[in-house]
């Protein structure tokens, strides 16, 4: 927290205003892989910052701070995420809501909780819903998509997935949805477990199921995410 909103950038992933890194960023990262390794020195580590292996069959999965573009900024939309995935499976999700000091959390099958408070997504229908959504509407195909989408609900966008998974599971927003996103796994993984968890829906895009490693995938309400994969006019049907 001493370096939220006074922190200097240190380098740019690309040229994008959210593509920064600070000396925060790995720090965080050094430390939680340190930590981490004291106490289950058998689970590998993957972070955004310096990579790992992704073939280990159990591994922590890291973003140290998501929305760093934010951080410097000093605006809240910030937090850090982990995951653990155990045979291709995120086991435990965890999201460090670290402006407010809160951790959100969840393990499969376990429910989700805001500390130890339990949390639940919202019952709005599509057209009450607030959802986010991510894509590269630079391309046509991805344009039109969202034109579309717009006429079903309210778009909302903070630009950063793990601020936006947390407002999906606690019901504040109804859904978060990545089409051809610019985020990876470590990105969405930690909150797609949260959702599921607090009694959202999961899925990739044209599937009914979720694999974390698709990038491609809607996390909603059941309302929600009933409407935009199953509906007559869906806008992302299952493939049969």
């Amino acid at each position: 927290m001493p370096g939220w909103g006074n922190s200097e950038v240190l380098n740019q992933k690309d040229e994008s205003a959210v593509s920064v890194v600070t000396e925060i960023d790995q720090k965080v990262e050094k430390y939680l892989s340190t930590e981490f390794k004291k106490v289950f020195p058998e689970i590998q580590y993957v972070g955004e910052e310096f990579g790992g292996d992704r073939d280990s069959e159990k591994f922590w999965l890291v973003d140290p701070i998501d929305g760093t573009g934010h951080y410097v900024r000093g605006l809240p939309y910030c937090t850090t995420m982990v995951a653990l995935v155990e045979n291709g499976e995120v086991s435990l999700g965890i999201i460090y809501d670290f402006v407010n000091d809160i951790v959100y959390h969840a393990v499969k099958g376990g429910g989700a909780f805001a500390d130890s408070e339990p949390i639940s997504v919202s019952d709005r229908e599509i057209g009450q819903s607030y959802v986010c959504y991510e894509s590269d509407i630079s391309k046509s195909e991805n344009l039109e998509k969202y034109l579309q989408f717009r006429k079903l609900c309210t778009p909302v966008s903070h630009v950063c997935a793990g601020y936006e998974h947390i407002l999906v599971a606690t019901g504040k927003i109804e859904g978060r949805i990545g089409c051809d996103p610019f985020g990876v796994d470590y990105d969405f993984a930690p909150g797609a477990l949260l959702i599921a968890e607090a009694g959202g829906v999961v899925t990739n895009i044209g599937s009914n199921k979720y694999d974390y490693s698709n990038p491609n995938y809607i996390a909603a309400n059941p309302a929600v995410h009933k409407n935009l994969t199953t509906a007559p006019e869906a806008l992302f049907p299952i493939k049969k």
